[in-house]
């Protein structure tokens, strides 16, 4: 319903009606929840056994989309999928690859924790991998799994001299790709550097330049004008100055057409599915399974946050919308596969407590 509100401006850019971006939607929410079904009735142990799998798959749909992606707002981030006119974002399936992976590792390498070269490195190198070909087109989400990958590793109980070290040198080489770029723009090794640029010094300058901060401006208008109770659904006003009222800046459409009492029942629900996925996390008799909930749990309370945080101008602009809400197909089923995950550890939970319900009964 919020998506086929929200869409006016992309009817006006790309053309057709409310109804195709809604029916196109309602694809993506079936098919994402087949996948959360079919995923949720298979043991978890297959998730550790092709973590690896999914984790060179992440590798190669992102140098795969780093030289052939398809460009939308000079952002290589897309796949665009034969025959049936539709995209893919290569990112939303390398997230979830790296966080399953990261689990693994994180029990496979326990007793090697105090070595880099047995267990710094090997733990490391996937993050400076994914996150590293995601950094080139997407800035804010390699930030962001960066941070959500070290949060892991701290709850992994990965040692900190060597989680700070990490660190220091992540930042130092990301610095060190910025100075690169800075010295010789021929290159252009940072596409969207400037892009990046402007929404910091924008958001940092809000009062100076208000042509540049017409998006922010628009976003916490909206949230202003929808009061406590919203303006009703379909009769948003300030979606049509958004530029991606559906995805981005859902957050501020949501408010302005569903109210504040709305958004507070709402960010409520978000907290219930994270406390709900760390309760299942935390049940589970298996470390993986535990490391697993708890990062796709971070993850997606994260991406919701931070889109709020957009919205009401105390992030910068960014590109990371809502989970199980926003416009998006790609994120949409990687989300749906990533709360199967949980749901089969909660499943196989449920399961063990009937057979040993039934054992006593016997």
């Amino acid at each position: 319903m919020s998506v086929y509100s929200f869409v006016p401006i992309l009817v006006k850019i790309e053309g057709g009606t409310p109804f195709k971006y809604l029916f196109k939607h309602l694809i993506y929410v079936v098919l994402g929840f087949i996948a959360m079904f079919w995923i949720h009735r298979k043991d978890p142990a297959y998730f550790s056994k092709f973590a690896r799998l999914m984790f060179y798959a992440s590798i190669l749909l992102l140098l795969f989309t780093f030289f052939f992606g398809t460009k939308v707002n000079d952002a290589g981030r897309w796949i665009r999928i034969p025959f049936v006119g539709l995209t893919f974002q290569s990112s939303d399936f390398a997230k979830l690859g790296l966080i399953v992976y990261l689990s693994r590792l994180l029990v496979k390498k326990k007793e090697y924790f105090n070595s880099w070269k047995a267990g710094f490195w090997p733990i490391m190198f996937p993050i400076i991998v994914i996150c590293g070909l995601i950094f080139k087109d997407n800035f804010s989400t390699a930030f962001l799994l960066f941070c959500i990958s070290f949060l892991i590793l701290i709850i992994g109980k990965f040692p900190f001299a060597k989680i700070f070290a990490a660190i220091i040198g992540g930042v130092a080489l990301a610095g060190l790709v910025v100075l690169l770029h800075v010295s010789i723009p021929s290159a252009n090794i940072l596409p969207r550097y400037e892009t990046w640029k402007n929404r910091i010094t924008n958001r940092l300058e809000t009062d100076k330049d208000v042509e540049s901060n017409a998006q922010s401006m628009n976003a916490e208008l909206a949230i202003y004008h929808g009061g406590l109770f919203g303006q009703g659904v379909g009769d948003g006003k300030l979606k049509e100055y958004l530029p991606e009222a559906y995805a981005d800046f859902y957050f501020s459409s949501f408010v302005e057409e569903f109210g504040s009492l709305s958004a507070i029942i709402l960010i409520f629900l978000y907290c219930v599915l994270l406390f709900r996925i760390i309760r299942i996390g935390l049940k589970s008799d298996k470390l993986f399974e535990t490391y697993l909930c708890i990062g796709i749990g971070i993850l997606l309370l994260t991406q919701a946050t931070v889109n709020m945080m957009v919205c009401t101008g105390i992030f910068p602009v960014t590109g990371q919308n809502m989970p199980l809400l926003a416009m998006g197909g790609s994120a949409l089923i990687m989300t749906c596969i990533a709360i199967g995950m949980v749901q089969s550890i909660a499943y196989k939970q449920s399961k063990n407590i009937k057979s040993e319900v039934s054992s006593d009964e016997e």
